[in-house]
């Protein structure tokens, strides 16, 4: 099978391997890496979140497994030792670097949709992000668990978030969906919702047509 027919190599295109080795050889620390490069450490962290691996030996298993893969993408299987210390000594400052080279690739491409709308389109939603309750002790929300929640306001005209919100995991999605300042005239898609009526009524005032699901069991005046 061809490295190109996955979606894994789809989420990769974007990236420059020439830009990437530049960046690496700009924010690098100490000796010649040279059982692992940084490359392969990003294709390892990047298939361990993409696939919710919960430790480092989690993750050497599935690169193990994954290994034939890795050699279509560029990279090698890593041990869990070296990815380790890569992961502690070696500025995070790359990542940062790639993050503003890919928002510049996104801000200057443009989108093609099937559907075209009169007034621009966003989505709005909102989501949990599972922490480790003792390294986070500040996100507790109950005695076993830990987490956030990203509120994203979405404009499909660019595919980047032009609202994003992080809060408390335990709380309701419209709090800070409501405090997103859309522009006037757009077409809002509500994914996940949890807006009661006199919510939706005060988007309605600000004369934003939105799209939804109704909660279960909502009473609304006809």
């Amino acid at each position: 099978m061809l490295d190109n027919s996955t979606i894994f190599h789809q989420l990769l295109s974007p990236i420059c391997r020439t830009d990437f080795e530049r960046l690496s050889s700009q924010y690098h620390q100490g000796q010649k890496l040279r059982c692992a490069s940084r490359w392969d450490q990003f294709i390892a962290m990047l298939m361990s979140q993409l696939s919710c691996r919960q430790s480092l030996r989690d993750i050497q298993s599935n690169l193990e497994v994954q290994q034939a893969k890795l050699i279509q993408f560029g990279a090698k299987r890593i041990a869990r030792s070296t990815l380790a210390r890569l992961n502690e000594q070696q500025p995070a400052q790359l990542y940062e670097a790639l993050f503003n080279k890919l928002l510049s690739y996104c801000q200057k491409s443009k989108t093609t949709h099937k559907f075209r709308f009169k007034n621009p389109l966003y989505s709005l939603d909102a989501s949990h992000i599972d922490l480790s309750l003792a390294i986070f002790p500040w996100a507790k929300i109950n005695q076993h668990k830990a987490s956030v929640k990203l509120s994203v306001g979405l404009n499909h005209s660019s595919l980047i978030p032009t609202f994003v919100a992080l809060s408390d995991g335990i709380e309701n999605d419209m709090v800070q969906g409501r405090k997103f300042q859309f522009p006037k005239a757009v077409l809002l898609y509500l994914i996940k919702v949890m807006w009661i009526i006199n919510g939706l009524h005060a988007l309605q005032r600000k004369r934003l047509a939105f799209v939804t699901r109704l909660r279960p069991k909502s009473v609304y005046p006809c």
